[in-house]
């Protein structure tokens, strides 16, 4: 297990600063550095890492410190420098030592901890015995356990965040074909972009429940260890069974809107990318994204010019992002770029959150699709309401599934079907033409979000479209 304490500090920690931190072991401790200097550890005499600290981050995106760590009075806003420290519990020092590190750096460059708690500027000798401790499976300092199946992070922070820690863990697992597991206890919750990640088999999120022991904390299965990894435990009959823990919540009226889109465009040098996403965040909150980046925190003032540049350096490789909304209105979305035969595809999913007392804008659906449809690409779009957080984090209990509001499919979408098939479907349903006249976009409309029957609605129209 590992323990991760933030330096949250108004000046950038440079390499002095930095020394000067990983010296709160005393002078008997080594340094090494990983990922081309961009992590830096502090180790036993043996060289058994001890705090992996990752290279200062300049955060730009005002409420990203609150968004993920949560309010707190001494809790500084951007523009801040987050300096985050690892710590390996397998070494009783581990998390003391990453607590006088991060504390070490706000006292020289002022800021503060998170957790406050952790911070101190002791220095923190190591007694405990490392040729008695396991070595550890991997460099990887995101990583607690790796089998010949799974790589398993464990972690112990209410929210877990899509941090290039466990997007790197991801990215090297899925080359070597192993799962990525997450075990928290039930009192953490996910960020989209996690849960984004870890959706479908075998990624999971593994919940460690004093009372009711293991299980999933998206699916609610009640999982085991076998084998090297985490798997539902099946009865004689060799069924699976949900966690009594796997509850629905009460419904607080709060809600989350959800826009799925896809985009296809020629690939040509003039191409600009995350267009069609700045147009939906600009129609459904009225101000575009205030930042985006390839993990958490998101950091970078949002840039279409920028993203596209990143996306052109990776390609043919495609490129996978994060961008969030203004701290008032919450608001994030996940964008993969896609280099195909037929050009350059993005896939979007934009969510947003509501209180009870707010109405989602489902008003300005069928415009936004019109928008996307006439100047984006557009090649589909779902729209759905679901009952959800509205700061849009994934609890380890059970939520309703979202529920259709409307499909619309893009113009070169409705000439490969057929504009006669694609608006005459056996349904008591007639879409909206949208855009040009000859050749129009159509925009079906399912329901309210109200009414899960919408579901089996969409399901017969896509399957018709489909065939047709």
């Amino acid at each position: 297990m590992t323990k991760d304490v933030i330096a949250l500090t108004p000046k950038m920690p440079d390499l002095r600063t930095l020394l000067a931190g990983l010296y709160a072991g005393g002078p008997d401790l080594g340094v090494n550095t990983l990922a081309d200097g961009a992590i830096i550890q502090l180790c036993a005499p043996d060289g058994r890492p001890l705090v992996s600290v990752e290279a200062p981050i300049l955060i730009q995106v005002p409420g990203e410190t609150t968004r993920l760590l949560g309010p707190g009075p001494d809790l500084p806003d951007s523009p801040v420098w987050w300096t985050e420290a690892r710590a390996s519990t397998a070494v009783a020092e581990g998390g003391r030592l990453a607590g006088s590190f991060a504390g070490r750096l706000t006292t020289v460059l002022g800021g503060s901890v998170w957790p406050p708690e952790a911070a101190s500027t002791d220095v923190v000798p190591l007694t405990t015995d490392v040729s008695a401790v396991p070595v550890p499976a991997t460099s990887a300092p995101a990583v607690d356990v790796l089998t010949t199946k799974t790589a398993v992070v464990i972690q112990d922070r209410p929210l877990v965040t899509m941090t290039s820690w466990l997007t790197d863990a991801l990215r090297a697992a899925t080359a070597d074909d192993r799962a990525v597991q997450i075990v928290t206890p039930p009192t953490t919750r996910l960020t989209l972009p996690t849960r984004t990640a870890l959706h479908g088999h075998p990624n999971r999120w593994v919940i460690q429940d004093p009372d009711h022991g293991f299980y999933d904390g998206l699916s609610g299965a009640v999982l085991h260890w076998q084998g090297g990894t985490f798997t539902p435990a099946l009865d004689e009959n060799g069924a699976a069974s949900v966690a009594k823990a796997f509850t629905p919540t009460t419904d607080t009226g709060e809600r989350q809107l959800i826009v799925s889109l896809h985009t296809r465009h020629p690939a040509d040098e003039d191409l600009v990318l995350g267009r069609a996403l700045e147009t939906a965040w600009h129609t459904l909150t009225g101000s575009p994204p205030a930042g985006w980046s390839t993990a958490e925190p998101v950091n970078l003032p949002w840039s279409t010019r920028q993203l596209t540049d990143l996306a052109r350096t990776r390609a043919p490789q495609p490129t996978w992002l994060i961008a969030v909304g203004h701290p008032d209105h919450p608001a994030i979305a996940t964008l993969r770029v896609t280099r195909t035969p037929a050009g350059v595809e993005e896939d979007i999913t934009l969510t947003l959150g509501y209180a009870k007392d707010e109405t989602p804008p489902l008003d300005t659906i069928k415009p936004l699709a019109e928008a996307l449809a006439t100047e984006h690409g557009l090649t589909t779009m779902l729209t759905s309401l679901r009952s959800a957080r509205r700061d849009l984090t994934i609890p380890p209990h059970f939520e309703t599934p979202p529920i259709p509001v409307s499909f619309t499919l893009g113009s070169d979408a409705v000439r490969d079907i057929g504009l006669d098939q694609a608006r005459r479907p056996p349904l008591d349903l007639t879409p909206t033409r949208l855009g040009h006249a000859t050749e129009p976009a159509l925009h079906y409309l399912l329901g309210d979000g109200t009414d899960p029957r919408a579901w089996d609605t969409l399901q017969r129209l896509t399957k018709y479209l489909k065939r047709a």
